[in-house]
């Protein structure tokens, strides 16, 4: 048996807020289905030259999902980045909580606006230790 790895969908309330904040980790619209009869409008979104490992974001149009209070038994969506502290610093920067903080210079979180946990993974070795991450506490769940 063969299998291949096609997406991770997370449900989403607010499509506008999800798009924004998706797109502030570096991830880009690819596909968009609109289904009237249905009623929902599902985003496929990745990262520039990694087409074939998209997120889908589902919107139902009328609201009547029911997002989980807290999306923990999902786990989380896991990204690499170049500069974990230059990341942290940028989300921050547009109003993102750093959920636990790249203390090690290798490992962080966040938080999407429908609570689903990313793990940003610096790229390669960790990075020396730097301060104001080194002595930030952890915010939240993550």
């Amino acid at each position: 048996m063969q299998i291949k790895y096609l997406h991770t969908m997370v449900r989403v309330a607010n499509l506008e807020a999800s798009l924004q904040f998706y797109k502030l980790l570096g991830l880009k619209e690819t596909r968009r289905y609109d289904n009237e009869q249905g009623r929902f409008t599902l985003i496929f979104m990745a990262a520039d030259n990694q087409h074939e490992t998209p997120i889908e974001l589902t919107y139902n149009w009328d609201g009547d999902q029911e997002l989980p209070s807290d999306s923990r038994h999902f786990g989380h969506i896991a990204y690499e980045v170049e500069n974990i502290y230059a990341t942290c610093k940028f989300l921050q920067d547009n109003g993102v909580v750093i959920n636990r903080p790249p203390r090690d210079g290798r490992m962080a979180f966040v938080r999407s606006p429908d609570n689903i946990s990313i793990e940003l993974l610096q790229a390669g070795e960790p990075l020396a230790s730097e301060k104001p991450w080194s002595e930030m506490d952890n915010i939240g769940h993550w």
